[in-house]
């Protein structure tokens, strides 16, 4: 009778953490949209968004139509903001480089994100893989993140596809080991000693009670490993590892405008902006997120 009467008071503790996490899920939305750095940042993301997908009807000109009537034109009327060496419409391929350069961004944040939530999951959870994979991605993490990634990519040739590997395996290791963290912190709980008591599976534990716990770190993580994302694969196009030429991206956009930086800032100076307003827009975002997530701030702020 007693073990009866604990399995139904293990369920009802289940219950009660999963509606209890249903209500919570919905007040963070709220609270998120009031929050005023998110809410800016969510607008400025949008915005970025909206030009990437809707860049063939936006841009005014082709981006890669070379035109040598007007040659590092000033911003005007016609042109607004100015052309590069070739002619070309600055503010064409300043929208064209926003769309490559999110692609490959969003790219990275995925695979990041799976990656390290499988890996971090596996050191977590899987107690004899832990010190296995922990000493590889320690290995990895010797290395600066964005250093890796020109190495890697710079080996592997320039390419979207290969910018996409490089900054996945740059940034994957940081990742996995947040997770890992939480996934060993979310171990010793009593809910999921409890899922444990009514027999519930290692996937139901993994997916229904550890990684729905663990998202508030990987979140705001993945909010700045999008953000570093956009910086560094403007570095691998400025070095001429990253997406090559014509095609354009940010990055090589302002690799191309260092030449004539003193008697045409514009051609540089104008997608280094764009950069800049997306990453703080992202920083934005990450900052409201880590406001509302993490424990330790509410408290103090209580």
């Amino acid at each position: 009778m007693s073990a009866d009467t604990a399995e139904i008071d293990d369920k009802s503790l289940l219950a009660e953490i999963t509606r209890a996490r249903r209500r919570r899920g919905w007040d963070l939305a709220i609270r998120l949209l009031r929050h005023p750095n998110f809410l800016f940042g969510l607008v400025i993301l949008v915005i970025y968004l909206l030009t990437a997908a809707l860049a063939e009807l936006i841009a005014p000109y082709s981006p890669n139509t070379n035109n040598y009537t007007y040659i590092l034109f000033p911003p005007s009327p016609e042109f607004w903001l100015g052309t590069d060496g070739y002619g070309r419409d600055v503010l064409s391929r300043c929208i064209y480089g926003t769309r490559a350069s999110l692609l490959i961004a969003v790219s990275v944040t995925l695979l990041t994100g799976v990656l390290g939530t499988l890996l971090g999951t596996l050191a977590g959870y899987v107690r004899w893989l832990d010190g296995l994979l922990m000493r590889t991605l320690d290995g990895l993490m010797a290395f600066p993140g964005v250093l890796l990634a020109i190495a890697l990519a710079a080996a592997l040739g320039p390419s979207h596809l290969n910018a996409i590997i490089a900054l996945s395996i740059a940034f994957t290791p940081r990742t996995a080991r947040i997770v890992r963290g939480s996934v060993m912190v979310i171990m010793g709980t009593q809910y999921l000693e409890a899922a444990r008591a009514i027999g519930a599976s290692h996937l139901r534990i993994v997916f229904r009670y550890i990684l729905a716990n663990a998202l508030s770190p990987l979140v705001v993580q993945l909010t700045y490993i999008f953000a570093v994302s956009i910086i560094a694969e403007a570095i691998l196009s400025f070095l001429g590892v990253g997406p090559p030429p014509p095609a354009p991206s940010l990055g090589n956009i302002i690799a191309e405008g260092r030449g004539y930086i003193q008697e045409a800032w514009w051609v540089a100076v104008f997608p280094g902006i764009v950069i800049a307003v997306a990453v703080l827009g992202l920083n934005l975002m990450g900052d409201g997120l880590r406001d509302l997530l993490d424990p330790r701030i509410r408290v103090a702020r209580t």
